[in-house]
């Protein structure tokens, strides 16, 4: 009896697939670098206004919160005082509370995500995806409708 032998198909060899795999993700790169780190740029020099913004806010709200802390007390005791008045400085002294309650984390998440971004560091920007959503919800709840 004769024993037949199969003809032995040309195997496609993983590495070479690999290989091929990762030139195109090195030429992906490659091609889109100058892009990566423009964006890069763009989003550390967008942290550093922020923070810029942030600094400033805070100043000036603790100046207001003072203005208001001396005033509120003697316009509100004036009977001539419009009630529209009192109320906008009620809502003065809420924002300026809202800004200096937040102040310490809002300036330590600045501080992070520019960090992050100068290292290049995924994870520490990827954990500060949801501090940054938290702080723009909290500077749109502290604008006046």
């Amino acid at each position: 009896m004769a024993t037949t032998v199969k003809a032995v198909k040309p195997q496609v060899l993983l590495s070479k697939k690999l290989t091929g795999s990762m030139d195109q993700v090195t030429k992906l790169i490659e091609d889109n670098a100058k892009l990566m780190d423009l964006v890069q740029e763009v989003a550390l020099e967008l942290t550093h206004s922020i923070g810029t913004m942030h600094a400033l806010t805070v100043k000036y709200a603790g100046v207001a919160d003072r203005i208001v802390g001396v005033l509120s007390p003697i316009l509100g005791s004036l009977p001539i005082f419009p009630k529209k008045a009192k109320t906008m400085l009620s809502s003065l002294e809420e924002i300026t509370g809202r800004i200096s309650e937040t102040q310490a984390s809002t300036k330590k998440t600045i501080a992070d995500v520019k960090r992050g971004l100068s290292t290049a560091n995924v994870s520490k920007l990827q954990n500060h995806a949801d501090d940054l959503r938290t702080l723009t919800r909290g500077l749109l709840s502290a604008m006046p409708r």
